[in-house]
């Protein structure tokens, strides 16, 4: 396997991993007690998703 010759600079880098960034994850209402909850997940407050329930909740 070849290996480098030399040091990757750090602006070069950097550079490289600007896309590496942490988006925050949408939040939607929900649709049968709108409370908010993640998308495309079941409602924790109320265990519907798409209209049917899938949780038990107490």
């Amino acid at each position: 396997m070849p290996n480098p010759k030399r040091r990757h600079s750090k602006q070069r880098t950097a550079k490289r991993r600007t896309h590496y960034k942490a988006f925050p994850s949408s939040v939607a209402s929900c649709p049968n007690c709108n409370s908010p909850k993640l998308t495309h997940a079941a409602c924790p407050e109320c265990g519907y998703y798409n209209g049917r329930r899938v949780l038990n909740v107490a």
